[in-house]
């Protein structure tokens, strides 16, 4: 803890005010736990507003959610597998993190999967069930953290055990990896812009949409290309 008491609080006067919780998720925030830190009160605040945010989250979709026990929809909106995509990534992401004691990314992690899950509407296909699973499952990675607003979060989203007697949520491997990947575009080793492909994209589209690029056309200036090497979904570099 700083020793400076310039715009410090008491975290006992924390505590009591915000809650254990808040306390707790703004130490976890702060900094590594390597690293000395400072109570300040705005810092706190922000926490308390996050905490307050996450609850009022739960408060208003719970009743649009889809029903406890439904199953994984047959077909689902591409936003709403980009979010399951955020949703498994971020178990993935935190189960690392606390493990290797990295509190400060776990927080952050929450804090991404939290607006991922604000910005999905609910309307698309299976959107609603998207949306029980990333609120299940903000409230499970939570609960290490703030346990007290995860037990009420998991009640509140209709279950009826206890949070804590629950498995830990284990991510789906396949949507890990994602379905486009950015690559570089090279012209004798010089970058000359990027690419959104599809993994694993084969070599003559890879091919096709490099030479499209109008930085790419501009350095070629109508000389011929000798050849092209790719690297997949890392590199492609024309040779001139």
């Amino acid at each position: 803890m700083s020793k400076s008491r310039k715009n410090t609080v008491d975290p006992n006067e924390i505590i009591a005010t915000y809650g254990a919780d808040t306390a707790r998720w703004f130490m976890l925030s702060d900094s590594p736990p390597e690293r000395d830190m400072e109570w300040t009160a705005q810092g706190v605040e922000g926490a308390w507003r996050f905490v307050n945010r996450l609850w009022r989250s739960v408060a208003q979709v719970r009743d649009e959610l889809a029903p406890l026990g439904a199953a994984l929809p047959a077909a689902a909106s591409e936003a709403g597998i980009a979010a399951r995509r955020v949703i498994h990534k971020t178990i993935d992401g935190v189960t690392q993190d606390l493990e290797q004691f990295r509190f400060n990314r776990a927080v952050a992690r929450v804090h991404e999967l939290s607006n991922a899950l604000a910005d999905l509407a609910g309307d698309g296909s299976g959107e609603r069930w998207v949306l029980r699973e990333g609120y299940e499952s903000l409230a499970r990675l939570a609960a290490p953290m703030m346990p007290h607003l995860a037990e009420e979060l998991w009640q509140a989203l209709g279950q009826k055990s206890l949070l804590v007697d629950e498995p830990w949520p284990s991510a789906e491997r396949a949507l890990l990896i994602d379905e486009t990947v950015t690559v570089a575009v090279q012209v004798n080793g010089k970058l000359r812009g990027t690419l959104a492909l599809p993994r694993d994209a084969a070599e003559p589209a890879a091919q096709e949409a490099a030479l499209a690029l109008p930085a790419v056309a501009k350095a070629l200036q109508g000389r011929s290309v000798r050849r092209v090497i790719l690297v997949p979904n890392r590199v492609i570099n024309v040779v001139i």
